[in-house]
């Protein structure tokens, strides 16, 4: 049932599913008119809305570019891709090798939501070319979605943007709810027993069983990235004349940077604790990409080569930017939350929390950015019925990241790493969204 489940969402995806930047407009749309109707906006004022948070996500941008092809050029470090690819050659399936990549996408996204996601596509990429080398006939769509399937748990785990801000002393809602330690969000036993229920069972076997199983309904890598099966000669583009310049590419450079770095995050790590912020990932990626490349102009060459998929990126955030400043200054997140929350109890509340974050998550794609939003409504709700801020907080997670099976936001950086197309993968991310619901519910519900 889960692979027929599969075939038709996947199809409907290659129908319609419009490009990532078609998403992002339509979704402009349909933000704006929704505010001239549920709001009392007007025309203009939507419109310095739309402009209002057209740059927002400027800073946020740059640090999703980085994060590309840092983690693009560590990956194709000679040491790391050797063991990628020793790794991604164990499969003999499809299935296997759908069920692996998606295993590896969420014990790293579990971490940090960005570690998984470089990690997820670089995986992904790797399994399709060991399995063209080898011979093995696999579908590469499914095996790219599962590279994406880390980011519906990251927000479960000690990375969450809503654990992590209410954890910090000064935080937005201390007067009303104190600061919460982590170990009553991410490490709590409720989040970890529904996060080990997701990275162990629900999504892994999700795809094992939405693997094709006919050779002919399996279209590998060459089917859609072909470019990605030609080694480069990574010295391809190193001087080797005898000049003083050439020269001066040394390793030398590489160690007393590498020292400055190792001493900062030293220093980053005594005073914050185990803080891995997204600056922080990429300045770790940054150093050891630079230390497994050897010199500066290895290095330089591997990140020119990963700049290639940041095109996305840097297009379609300032549109999500916009809508996201419509869908909060306009007062339509209040009104989504509100209506959800009005028909809550306390043995429903954490569950339509979960919904309520999920449906916001697709006009508002930023955990952070939502919880400033929705964590006030959430947490006035919470003390009213009675139940654990904590406990709620880890359902917002879990809204916040479900929906991202639908939204193509994050899988902008997969898709430019993979080669594949947003509408060749969002159809398998659908049928997981759906697979789930139950097991939302279940978790979110009962677990202790």
């Amino acid at each position: 049932m889960i692979k027929q489940l599969g075939d038709i969402f996947s199809t409907f995806s290659e129908r319609f599913m419009p490009e990532p930047i078609i998403f992002a407009f339509l979704l402009t749309i349909v933000t704006f008119i929704l505010g001239l109707f549920l709001t009392d906006n007007s025309i203009i004022t939507m419109v310095d809305h739309w402009y209002g948070g057209f740059w927002n996500l400027l800073s946020f941008t740059m640090q999703m570019v980085m994060i590309l092809v840092t983690g693009h050029a560590l990956a194709t470090a000679p040491a790391v891709k050797k063991w990628i690819q020793r790794l991604a050659s164990q499969p003999s399936s499809s299935a296997q090798a759908a069920a692996l990549t998606a295993l590896v996408a969420c014990i790293f996204s579990w971490f940090n939501w960005a570690l998984g996601l470089i990690v997820g596509a670089i995986f992904a990429l790797e399994i399709g070319k060991a399995a063209y080398r080898q011979g093995v006939k696999l579908h590469y769509p499914l095996i790219v979605a599962a590279g994406y399937s880390g980011q519906m748990v990251w927000h479960l785990g000690p990375s969450s943007s809503s654990g992590l801000t209410v954890a910090t002393s000064g935080h937005f809602l201390e007067d009303a709810i104190g600061i919460i330690p982590i170990t009553e969000t991410a490490f709590s036993s409720y989040a970890l027993l529904n996060s080990l229920m997701l990275i162990a069972v629900v999504v892994p076997v999700t795809f094992f069983l939405m693997s094709p199983r006919k050779e002919n309904e399996l279209s590998g890598i060459e089917d859609y990235a072909p470019q990605f099966l030609k080694e480069e000669d990574p010295n391809a583009n190193i001087d080797t004349s005898n000049s003083i310049g050439a020269r001066m590419d040394s390793v030398w450079f590489t160690v007393i940077l590498l020292t400055l770095a190792v001493c900062y995050a030293f220093l980053h790590f005594s005073r914050n604790g185990f803080d891995l912020n997204l600056n922080i990932v990429n300045f770790i990626f940054l150093f050891l990409g630079l230390a497994l490349h050897k010199t500066p102009v290895r290095y330089m060459n591997a990140v020119t080569d990963a700049s290639k998929g940041a095109s996305g990126i840097i297009l379609q955030f300032p549109f999500y930017g916009g809508i996201m400043g419509m869908v909060t200054l306009s007062g339509l997140a209040v009104i989504f939350v509100d209506a959800m929350l009005s028909i809550a109890t306390p043995e429903t509340l954490p569950v339509i929390t979960w919904f309520s974050a999920g449906l916001l998550n697709i006009f508002v794609p930023s955990g952070g950015g939502q919880w400033a939003v929705q964590g006030p409504i959430l947490a006035e709700v919470a003390q009213e019925l009675g139940v654990s801020v904590g406990r709620i907080i880890t359902a917002f997670g879990a809204g916040d990241t479900w929906t991202n099976m639908f939204q193509p936001f994050w899988a902008l950086a997969l898709l430019g790493i993979t080669g594949v197309k947003a509408r060749h993968i969002m159809g398998y991310c659908m049928t997981l969204l759906l697979i789930a619901v139950p097991f939302y519910v279940i978790g979110l519900t009962f677990f202790p």
